[in-house]
């Protein structure tokens, strides 16, 4: 985020959130693949219904003090897995599940960075040689 605009304490708070959030979605991304896999092998999949249970907890948790829509899907998700079903569309759901979510995290990072970001200061907007103007005084002829 170093070439990003500079970010208030409550947005900066937000920031993180968001960050160690997309962690958490890339390993539970992670799990629904493995399943995928072990669907698609005929495996049994009764382990990663508790996996994905134990990987998505602590997500709702963080998420919803400031996103509480998100930590909702994130919920819904939870109840996806550990329904009773076919595996089939039980991971076609997980997979929609896990997109939509990486989807709200992008744009709550948008919209974060643009309701949190810090007024620049007019002294970097200017232009180099207006800076010169303005710090010579003007020189009169007498």
């Amino acid at each position: 985020m170093a070439s990003g605009p500079q970010l208030d304490g409550a947005g900066q708070a937000k920031m993180d959130t968001l960050d160690e959030a997309n962690t958490h979605v890339q390993r539970i991304h992670g799990i629904v693949e493995r399943m995928a896999m072990a669907v698609r092998s005929q495996q049994n999949t009764a382990q990663f219904g508790p996996q994905l249970r134990r990987a998505a907890s602590p997500l709702v948790g963080m998420l919803k003090g400031q996103f509480g829509m998100i930590a909702d899907q994130v919920t819904a998700m939870l109840l996806i897995a550990t329904r009773g079903g076919g595996d089939q569309a039980k991971l076609r759901s997980l997979r929609e599940t896990v997109a939509q979510i990486r989807i709200q995290l992008e744009i709550a990072v948008t919209k974060t960075k643009e309701k949190h970001a810090l007024p620049e200061e007019k002294e970097k907007d200017a232009l180099p040689e207006e800076k010169e103007k303005d710090a010579l005084p003007e020189e009169k002829d007498e």
